[in-house]
């Protein structure tokens, strides 16, 4: 199975967990103050992630 997007109530706000396919939350964003704002969050990270290389850091 894929992963998928979560968008979810959090008090009176909203926020976002990407679940991998066995369930396993793999990332979370921050509080957003509509539901249509924590799913503009979600898209952003699909088009940041397309294709973004993995760097090693030293920090």
């Amino acid at each position: 199975m894929a992963g998928k997007f979560e968008v979810y109530p959090s008090g009176a706000e909203f926020r976002w967990r990407l679940k991998a396919g066995n369930g396993e939350t793999v990332a979370s964003g921050e509080a957003y103050a509509s539901k249509d704002g924590a799913k503009r969050g979600c898209e952003a990270v699909q088009r940041a992630a397309d294709g973004a290389a993995i760097v090693e850091t030293e920090a």
